[in-house]
């Protein structure tokens, strides 16, 4: 049985693994707090994408996708500092990613309201 192919699911689960693959170089790097913030934030935003597959209604659905977004939000955020903390490494397509999530969570969220 094969599953559907869904977008957001894809995107960030492979967003998912990037994130642990980057935290494993901040973590070597010894920048633990960010390490620790990124991971957490990243990977709740596939946690939430679940989660919402699974929704009980149209209404649950939305309130999962927007604490998504607001984790993709708050990963951006961390994602800058890196860009900006000069003892930091950022990579710029991980930021493209999680700004395209965010974009398309947005978009799922406004055509999914009453």
């Amino acid at each position: 049985m094969s599953e559907k192919p869904n977008l957001i699911v894809d995107l960030t689960f492979n967003f998912s693994l990037k994130i642990i693959a980057f935290t494993e170089i901040l973590e070597a790097k010894r920048k633990f707090n960010m390490a620790n913030q990124l991971f957490r934030s990243g990977t709740s935003v596939r946690a939430n994408v679940s989660e919402a597959q699974g929704a009980e209604s149209k209404d649950d659905f939305r309130h999962k996708c927007k604490i998504a977004y607001k984790e993709a939000e708050e990963t951006e955020y961390w994602l800058k500092l890196c860009k900006h903390a000069a003892s930091y490494p950022f990579e710029q397509d991980m930021l493209d990613d999680v700004q395209s999530i965010i974009k398309i969570l947005g978009k799922i969220i406004s055509t999914t309201k009453k």
